[in-house]
């Protein structure tokens, strides 16, 4: 009997921990589960995914066709000539005016790891000016965001960059999106895009 009660407890957990498993937003090979806004290029090579200026030279977003509340969000990105960009959690989209809360992606000096509220309050928190040596311009990065509630809180390449929290964002639904800045000139690699709801 407590051998049985010993697989099934382990079977249970087993089962939990699958269940919480992080998912692969990103297959690498289409855009299958993402949704694109704008004229902005988005695209896969090589198993990447791809976003890059268009003739527009607008913003663009693509976003998950999903919306996700409380995760932790995982990947890895590469910023080639200009790489303003960044990664919205619970946002929603009309055409290309997105409302929401962005995770900073910049070149070096420009808050990457910070929070920004588009069409809101603006910056709601930067890193210290110290961490911005975290960033590795023109190389792999890794960054986890984590979503719980009210709280946000931001790493990359293994350093917390800012710990927030705030009612707004706790209210908030919506998907995650990645984002192409206006102006121009930017391409930005992604990859190993992971998440895991809470």
């Amino acid at each position: 009997m407590m051998f049985k009660h010993y697989f099934l407890l382990m079977t249970g957990l087993m089962c939990f921990a699958a269940c919480q498993a992080p998912a692969s937003l990103f297959n690498g090979q289409d855009l299958t589960g993402w949704q694109i806004h704008g004229t902005e290029k988005w695209y896969v090579e090589n198993g990447e995914l791809i976003c890059e200026s268009g003739e527009s030279e607008a913003y663009g977003y693509l976003s998950t066709t999903k919306y996700y509340d409380d995760f932790e969000l995982a990947l890895e990105f590469k910023q080639e000539a200009n790489g303003n960009s960044g990664v919205f959690f619970r946002s929603t989209l009309e055409g290309t005016k997105i409302s929401g809360w962005q995770v900073e992606v910049a070149p070096p000096a420009n808050h990457t790891g910070g929070i920004y509220e588009s069409y809101g309050r603006g910056w709601l928190i930067q890193p210290a000016p110290a961490k911005d040596a975290a960033l590795r311009m023109g190389e792999w990065n890794k960054m986890k965001i984590r979503v719980v509630g009210p709280k946000v809180t931001t790493w990359l390449n293994g350093e917390q960059m800012i710990s927030l929290e705030d009612s707004k964002i706790g209210a908030g639904k919506g998907a995650i999106a990645l984002q192409i800045h206006d102006g121009g000139g930017i391409k930005v690699r992604w990859r190993n895009i992971k998440v895991k709801p809470l």
